[in-house]
């Protein structure tokens, strides 16, 4: 945060000259990071703990995906956009999960979810799935 010390009056330069006095005084009399993170450490000993079960840091994997809110389960791919808001381009949805505020706004209106469609990518309903096997289909007997 760079001070342009040039438009400053005297008054104003005195009072920063005092603060930035009073800051370093406040500085030097703190004592090292080392010396008190070696204080903290022996009193946690002391008591029977690590810095890490105190403080956080290694915790087991397990616990620490959870705390970070890691999902389990399959991994979903990513896909490609099937949905683009006209009025900005950028905006695209790809048809998973909660619409995007401007696709819900569009539908709450009245339009339909094909209009916004991305020509050649998406289709609204799926193909049936072929596993190449043809099917016969047997009348029933009267």
């Amino acid at each position: 945060m760079p001070i342009d010390l040039t438009t400053l009056s005297p008054k104003e330069l005195g009072s920063l000259i005092a603060t930035a006095k009073k800051r370093q005084d406040q500085l030097t009399k703190r004592a090292p990071a080392a010396q008190v993170r070696a204080k903290l450490v022996k009193l946690a000993k002391a008591e029977g703990y690590t810095i890490e079960e105190l403080f956080g840091g290694a915790a087991p994997a397990k616990a620490a995906r959870k705390a970070a809110g890691a999902r389990t389960g399959r991994k979903l791919g990513k896909v490609a956009p099937k949905y683009r808001n006209p009025a900005n381009p950028k905006e695209t949805w790809t048809g998973r999960g909660k619409q995007p505020r401007w696709l819900a706004t569009y539908v709450g209106k009245g339009r339909d979810l094909g209009e916004f469609l991305i020509p050649g990518v998406a289709r609204l309903t799926p193909k049936p799935k072929s596993d190449g096997k043809k099917r016969v289909v047997k009348k029933a007997r009267k």
